[in-house]
């Protein structure tokens, strides 16, 4: 299989690239620097620009770029970034894979549970309505970028990806240090969902709705089992043997890190994989504890 893959030098763009070249496919990568290889193909979504005529011939295309939400405070300089770097980038390539001679069977763009926004208890699926917060708003117009794709007749898979865990990078990797100088804990009262899924099974559900032709549309990237912040914490401390008993007041969190604490570290989602478990995807990981032992061993 050939696959393009943007947003390589991300947490789950390495580990799917990684992944893809294990089984023998072939990869490109869509890059805004210099190519590095001959299957590099350079382009600038933010000016327009990209290298068309490389783009026919692929039998899936995932992309996966996009500025980091949780790198320094939201200012309205950085709201921009994350905004256009996903809607910008997500249009041009649509467009461009609409107009190709040959193009993939299917095209799977990454989103984020955040489309759904803050909910409380209420239990989430793909057909759950969206939010009206910020990256409610961001997720709702990255996925309609996609249309042109969509319209063209190619097979289009909105994965929505909840928070993905890895030692190495992302949310967990930054938990990490508190934690095991025994000064982690709870966000606010810990009641907030956190809809979460190991970086195994998002490859794995890559690699799923890929070869899947049923699935297309929303896709929710979560375990099956979403946890509380509080039960989140307390699993993390009991597997690395650390006490959690200073939690992080709701206004500290906010004091610390402003707007993107309510969107990232306070806000509920309690998300379900309801189109994952009706396909029979097999994940790795559906338990917390199991997935942040095997994880963190």
């Amino acid at each position: 299989m050939k696959v393009l893959v943007t947003g390589s030098h991300g947490l789950v763009g390495r580990a799917f690239i990684k992944s893809l070249l294990n089984k023998g496919d072939t990869v490109a990568r869509l890059v805004r620097g210099a190519p590095s290889g001959s299957n590099d193909i350079e382009w600038h979504p933010n000016q327009g620009q990209i290298d068309a005529a490389r783009l026919d011939g692929f039998d899936a295309v995932v992309h996966l770029a996009g500025e980091s939400i949780a790198s320094g405070r939201w200012s309205a300089e950085k709201k921009e970034r994350i905004r256009d770097s996903r809607i910008k980038g997500t249009h041009l390539l649509s467009n461009v894979l609409a107009q190709t001679s040959k193009p993939p069977s299917v095209f799977v763009s990454a989103s984020a549970i955040g489309y759904y926004g803050d909910r409380g208890d209420d239990l989430l699926t793909e057909e759950s309505s969206p939010g009206r917060d910020f990256l409610a708003n961001v997720c709702k117009d990255w996925e309609a970028a996609t249309e042109p794709a969509g319209k063209k007749g190619i097979r289009l898979v909105k994965a929505r990806l909840g928070i993905v865990l890895d030692k190495d990078a992302g949310a967990l990797a930054k938990m990490l240090p508190p934690f095991r100088m025994g000064i982690g804990g709870r966000i606010g009262d810990g009641k907030q969902w956190m809809s979460w899924i190991a970086l195994t099974d998002v490859v794995g559900a890559l690699q799923f709705v890929i070869e899947n032709q049923v699935l297309s549309g929303p896709v929710n990237f979560v375990a099956p089992n979403p946890v509380t912040n509080a039960t989140f914490t307390s699993t993390l401390g009991k597997i690395l043997g650390r006490p959690t008993f200073l939690p992080i007041p709701a206004f500290g969190a906010r004091l610390a890190f402003g707007e993107m604490a309510d969107a990232l570290l306070l806000s509920s989602q309690r998300v379900e994989p309801t189109r994952l478990k009706e396909t029979a995807f097999q994940f790795k990981y559906t338990n917390l504890n199991d997935a942040l032992s095997q994880i963190l061993k």
